[in-house]
């Protein structure tokens, strides 16, 4: 569900320089403008993450949900309330550059699938919660890992029928690529040993190479995972309210959801959010391609919507005219290869996934037409275009995309998205440079597929698996993804802690050394540079005067503690524009 109208696409600015650090645009420090505040946080580590190297304030103040002073104690303004952080740390809000928040709340409705060690195990948890399904509704679970269930594969048609022979029974794995269905789902969303294969995507058939087997990947489990029933009335308040919870725990000011459409109910959940006013944190969402145009036709329908005042949309703190209700149509989704077993490379795979055989490369989702035509329509638009990426070859595919709408229109401030950019090539690099495209790393991956990645793509390759150490002697600008539900949880010094220490959770081993980040320039990546990634560099990932209080407040400084320790740090306090909307003490039972 969209925001603002798409109708109206305004070329961005030109950029005029690939400076060798970029930093988001500087605020002046009006230090002694502010007489009084409404709140002052004083006694800890106010650790502003503005600049390439960590810079401290003795206070902060916040008045109508901006920062309006950030400087020594002696000269901070009076307040009505003053926190005392008793030596704790405080940063700007954590912003989440890739993840998908709305499938993330309706993973909690499901059947919870991560870590079953078997496939027994599985099929009696898919049963436990088959009892609290409503009528009408699929039995779904989420979050299981063929590669580390015992039998090393997915559970059969068979199998999943054990668990209801009249209701749709599907599971999905960790990865959100990989799946599989009982017969009822395969009734009800009409596919059959008839069916073809949809490009991009498999049905896993029996030896007479027709029956369905059951295991579906990529396409193919999208083709029927969008025909879900959807969720409505207190079910679809219950995915935004449960997803936005689980965010603001982790100290995310500004969630995101990049695929909204994989759901056929994902914009009457937007909707229904913005109607009701549900979201305390900002939610920046990208449509799935194949949806943009109905997407932005709602976008507007909202905006007529509020015309008339049958949606009544809240004042933003800064005006920002992008967001309804806490909702942002930031852009569009395209995904160009699968995930670990199916990214897309130019040269072969080490070793193969189970069940491919020959030279294998994995392969491409969408043809070269598709995204160049994107980008042709929507480089000198506001619409964002985010690519879904993994190997190398994915990645050639966007640049080429990028270098025809460049040729065209000119270099434009468009920032394109490369989700996940697994591996790049030198080359490659240099060329995201010169297009002002910007990496967010899956870093919450390296430490649960970690040895898989070096299995499959071969140590050299893994090596430079989500290579942020590259991209910081570069001085070029990126950022870090837990894709929850996917990771499977939110956590954002989780993936920090990940990205620092790069260690490979059953091996023990570090993945690329080389490419290890500091604790500062982690947390640079969920700050400052996810603020800049969706241009909101001017209002968020900083603590400045003038922008919005969107803060968190930890139990230790990550700068201070050791390494492997820093996804231990607890979330204490999130506070949204000036007003607190986590507590760790409040969550506790």
């Amino acid at each position: 569900m969209p925001l603002y109208r798409f109708a109206a696409l305004a070329p961005l600015a030109l950029l005029t320089a690939c400076a060798a650090n970029i930093e988001p645009p500087k605020l002046a420090v009006a230090v002694a403008a502010a007489q009084s505040a409404d709140t002052l946080y004083v006694h800890g580590d106010i650790l502003t993450m503005a600049g390439n190297e960590p810079a401290y304030v003795e206070a902060l103040a916040v008045d109508h949900g901006r920062i309006s002073y950030a400087g020594p104690r002696a000269s901070a303004p009076s307040a009505q309330h003053t926190v005392d952080l008793g030596g704790k740390t405080l940063l700007p809000g954590f912003i989440d550059s890739h993840g998908h928040m709305v499938a993330f709340g309706k993973n909690l409705i499901d059947a919870d699938l991560v870590g079953t060690p078997d496939i027994p195990d599985l099929i009696a948890r898919m049963k436990t919660h088959a009892p609290q399904v409503p009528a009408g509704a699929w039995i779904v679970g989420f979050g299981y890992s063929a590669k580390k269930m015992k039998e090393n594969r997915t559970p059969t048609v068979e199998e999943l029928d054990t668990i209801s022979a009249k209701t749709p029974v599907m599971i999905v794995d960790g990865s959100g690529h990989l799946g599989a269905g009982n017969s009822a789902l395969f009734a009800i969303a009409g596919v059959g040993a008839s069916t073809a294969d949809p490009v991009g995507g498999t049905f896993a058939r029996k030896a007479d190479g027709k029956a369905l087997a059951g295991p579906m990947e990529e396409t193919a489990l999208n083709m029927v995972r969008e025909k879900r029933p959807p969720f409505e009335g207190k079910l679809a308040d219950d995915v935004i309210t449960g997803g936005a919870r689980a965010w603001a725990s982790m100290g995310q000011t500004s969630a995101q959801d990049c695929g909204i459409g994989i759901g056929n109910d994902d914009m009457a959940i937007l909707r229904n959010a913005i109607a009701k006013k549900l979201l305390p944190i900002d939610l920046y969402v990208c449509a799935k391609n194949t949806i943009l145009d109905p997407m932005l036709a709602q976008a507007n329908e909202v905006r007529a919507d509020a015309a008339a005042g049958r949606v009544k949309l809240d004042t933003r703190v800064d005006g920002d005219p992008r967001y309804i209700n806490r909702v942002r149509m930031g852009g569009v989704k395209f995904w160009l290869d699968g995930s670990v077993d199916t990214a897309w490379f130019t040269e072969p795979f080490t070793n193969n996934p189970p069940g491919k055989t020959g030279v294998y490369r994995g392969y491409e989702q969408i043809p070269d037409a598709v995204l160049n035509a994107a980008f042709d329509r929507l480089w000198t638009s506001d619409v964002q275009i985010n690519m879904h990426m993994n190997g190398d070859a994915a990645a050639d595919q966007a640049l080429r995309a990028i270098e025809l709408a460049v040729k065209k229109y000119g270099m434009r401030d468009h920032r394109p998205v490369f989700i996940h950019a697994t591996y790049l090539r030198p080359d490659q690099i240099a060329k995201m440079r010169a297009y002002g495209a910007i990496p967010t790393f899956l870093a919450a991956s390296i430490p649960t597929a970690g040895d898989f990645v070096v299995h499959f793509w071969g140590a050299d390759r893994a090596a430079k698996a989500a290579g942020g150490g590259t991209f910081v002697k570069e001085g070029l600008p990126f950022t870090l993804s837990h894709d929850a539900p996917v990771s499977p949880s939110p956590s954002i010094l989780g993936i920090v802690d990940a990205a620092v220490n790069r260690i490979a959770a059953g091996s023990g081993a570090v993945i690329g050394p080389d490419e290890r980040l500091t604790p500062y320039q982690g947390l640079r990546a969920v700050t400052a540079y996810s603020a800049y990634q969706v241009h909101e560099e001017k209002t968020k990932g900083t603590l400045e005067v003038g922008k919005l209080a969107d803060l968190v407040i930890l139990d230790a400084n990550p700068l201070k503690v050791a390494p492997t320790s820093i996804k231990s740090i607890k979330v204490l306090e999130t506070i949204k524009e000036g007003v607190p909307i986590f507590h760790l003490d409040a969550a506790r039972p």
